[in-house]
């Protein structure tokens, strides 16, 4: 019986070690063949390599409207007529509103018969529009020339009686006071003649002023734009600079945007801008034009502004995101947008190596619909795979398809 237990277990035991001796080697030569007969993945690479590209700098910024004018009232009167309102497009000349102009018409009328008065004083035609005149010519003074004339004769020729002693001394001292009067009289018609002359020119002023005051009972746009606001209605009285609408130009707007100082050297007057606004795909190109001339000490930036052509969707106020092109030919290394691959916030790239896919993380700088800029990772010349997918590091690859450079 003993035997027969001691023989059971030694023949376990024998079967046992057969087993583990047998077992490891072949599970073995199994994976050595797996690994020997897995088949490569196709894929297709393409080099990473230098382009031309723009350097920009971006910033954020606003828009403004490039002309906003407050229009008001030069003369005083009731709001007669305003064919605009909130919102209202207009033309550059367009009437914006009308002052009632029955006074003004009025002093019109007031000044021009003025100016006829004194046109008729100095012995000109009411009507006409020749203002020069001879002060000799004019009745005042030929009449006050003519009493001179008559006084200076007489003088004489008392004076030439009074020396050969046939007029009384007393008689020749009249003729001569006669003399000086009528000679005081000629200076006094000459200097109301001038008098006349300056009034007339007067009365010229005044109807001119009294035409200007009649045509600015019409206010009128001064550019293109659409009304922003409208202060005024029909009927009211306003006075002398009253405000009656606010008039914004659209076209172009004006961008005002705050570039950091450590890009401030990059910029300069005349570089291109591309401007995008929230909910609005399309994008808005411009010109830098002006520069402040200082950095700001509170937030060290330098304030730009540039003109950005208008397409009638852009508004005013608007928050804008701006790309300042700095340098439209900067060469740099690009690879594809497909053949990024992002995992945890870390960017990186399949390139082949070997017969094999392996792994580079990478930094990215600018990006574009279908490329991206590398700064760091890969070098020119490396086969990045393009659409990697769920392509493994190590796993084995074929290139089916080589894109080369250019």
């Amino acid at each position: 019986m003993f035997s027969t237990i001691v023989w059971c277990l030694l023949a376990a035991l024998t079967v046992a070690l057969s087993a583990c001796e047998s077992g490891h080697p072949a599970s073995a030569k199994q994976t050595q063949a797996g690994e020997e007969g897995q088949a490569a993945k196709q894929v297709k690479t393409i080099a990473v390599r230098k382009m031309p590209v723009e350097r920009a700098v971006t910033v954020l910024g606003s828009l403004a409207a490039y002309d906003q004018a407050t229009l008001s009232t030069k003369v005083p009167g009731r709001l007669g007529h305003i064919p605009v309102d909130f919102g209202s497009l207009v033309e550059q000349g367009q009437t914006i509103a009308q002052i009632e102009p029955r006074d003004y018409q009025l002093r019109l009328q007031q000044a021009e018969a003025a100016l006829a008065q004194a046109r008729a004083r100095l012995g000109l035609s009411p009507t006409g529009t020749e203002d020069q005149v001879d002060p000799e010519q004019t009745g005042t003074v030929r009449q006050a020339r003519a009493l001179l004339d008559e006084a200076r004769q007489n003088r004489e020729r008392l004076a030439a009686l009074a020396k050969k002693g046939f007029v009384a001394k007393a008689e020749f001292d009249s003729a001569d006071a006669a003399y000086k009067v009528a000679l005081s009289r000629h200076q006094d018609a000459m200097e109301e003649i001038r008098n006349r002359q300056a009034l007339l020119m007067q009365r010229r002023s005044e109807l001119e002023i009294a035409r200007q005051q009649l045509v600015d009972t019409r206010i009128h746009a001064p550019f293109d734009g659409v009304i922003q606001t409208r202060s005024a209605s029909v009927g009211e009285y306003l006075a002398a600079g009253a405000p009656i609408v606010t008039l914004v130009r659209m076209d172009p707007l004006r961008l005002r945007a705050e570039v950091p100082e450590r890009s401030a050297p990059s910029v300069r007057a005349g570089q291109k801008v591309r401007v995008t606004v929230e909910g609005d795909s399309h994008v808005y190109e411009g010109q830098v034009l002006r520069l402040s001339p200082t950095i700001n000490e509170q937030n060290r930036m330098l304030t730009i502004e540039a003109d950005v052509r208008n397409n009638g969707t852009l508004r005013p106020g608007s928050f804008a995101r701006v790309d300042i092109v700095t340098d439209e030919a900067d060469r740099v290394l690009t690879v594809p947008s497909r053949a990024i691959v992002t995992f945890a916030g870390i960017e990186k790239v399949l390139v082949v190596q070997d017969g094999k896919a392996v792994e580079k993380s990478i930094t990215i700088g600018r990006r574009a619909d279908e490329w991206a800029e590398v700064t760091a990772g890969v070098n020119i010349g490396d086969m990045v795979v393009i659409e990697p997918g769920n392509l493994q590091s190590g796993q084995l690859v074929t290139v089916v398809e080589e894109k080369k450079e250019g």
